[in-house]
């Protein structure tokens, strides 16, 4: 079971500070997979940091300016192309001047169906972070880049060195599992991030939806236990004969809520990709969502 968070004191629009270098500004776009909305976050005092400004909200914009007042944004921080993350980066670099930093898409698979809350088509970072390891700095504060493929494949996570803590975006959310998405998504390579972040031993989890995750091990041993639990059940649904994703679905996520079905769909998608190239599950081709996939 998911030690889930979901308590969170808020009001659209304020800026509240939420730890010695972090103040965070919830833009008004709640939703079955944006939560309470998109958490914007600005790191360190006088020049700072603006990571995931979100949706292109002419308010949410108003809100961050008026948050960093006096100030300058000296980066403009991505985790990765969704609509609810990137968009107002390139409104906020036109009043501020700030590069955005992120990781561009490689090919044209991430433009194709998320499965949730769609693709930002013009989203280009002028500082590429790809590969991870880059440094971001201000007074008193630096981000890493953490190369976190998964949920999509240009998901970057960023260590807050100074707080020993790391934004997730939407690799890993306190009050919610991640939705995995091909052709974009891959869940190989999700479960390996995975371990990655865990592995780091941070003090704080700072997602872009949701409050923070603080018992961090547990929590994140939990997140990549379900990820196992989920395969397990569709190697049992297989194990009593041939099955379709459109008839696993309804039996393995009847707990969840039916708008969630679709990407439910797609995150089982992932599963069975992976399952098949690990060599316990097949089909005739491909892999695909229309697939009869038996046991291996």
């Amino acid at each position: 079971m998911i030690p889930f968070v979901k308590d969170i004191q808020f009001e659209y629009g304020r800026c509240d500070q939420v730890s010695p270098l972090i103040r965070r500004v919830i833009a008004n776009n709640p939703g079955p997979f944006t939560f309470t909305g998109t958490g914007t976050y600005i790191v360190g005092r006088g020049e700072v940091a603006v990571i995931d400004p979100g949706p292109d909200m002419a308010e949410h914009l108003d809100a961050i300016l008026a948050a960093i007042a006096g100030e300058t944004v000296t980066a403009i921080v991505i985790t990765h192309h969704h609509i609810d993350h990137s968009p107002l980066a390139m409104p906020l670099k036109a009043r501020t001047g700030a590069p955005i930093y992120g990781c561009a898409l490689k090919s044209p698979a991430g433009a194709g169906d998320s499965g949730e809350a769609g693709h930002d088509g013009a989203y280009q970072p002028d500082i590429d972070v790809c590969g991870g390891g880059a440094r971001i700095s201000g007074p008193g504060w630096t981000l890493e880049a953490i190369a976190t493929p998964g949920h999509t494949s240009n998901h970057i996570c960023y260590a807050l060195l100074e707080e020993q803590a790391v934004f997730t975006g939407d690799h890993i959310m306190g009050w919610s599992t991640t939705v995995i998405t091909p052709p974009d998504g891959d869940m190989t390579a999700y479960m390996e991030s995975l371990a990655l972040i865990r592995a780091r031993d941070f003090a704080a989890l700072w997602p872009t939806h949701g409050p923070p995750v603080h018992e961090v091990g547990p929590f994140i041993d939990a997140y990549a236990a379900h990820r196992r639990q989920r395969e397990a059940q569709v190697l049992g649904v297989l194990a009593v004969g041939p099955a379709r994703i459109a008839d696993m679905v309804p039996k393995l996520y009847a707990d969840v809520d039916p708008r969630l079905h679709p990407a439910a769909a797609r995150s089982m998608l992932a599963h069975t990709i992976d399952l098949t190239h690990r060599g316990k599950v097949v089909c005739d081709g491909a892999p695909g969502p229309d697939s009869l996939y038996r046991l291996a």
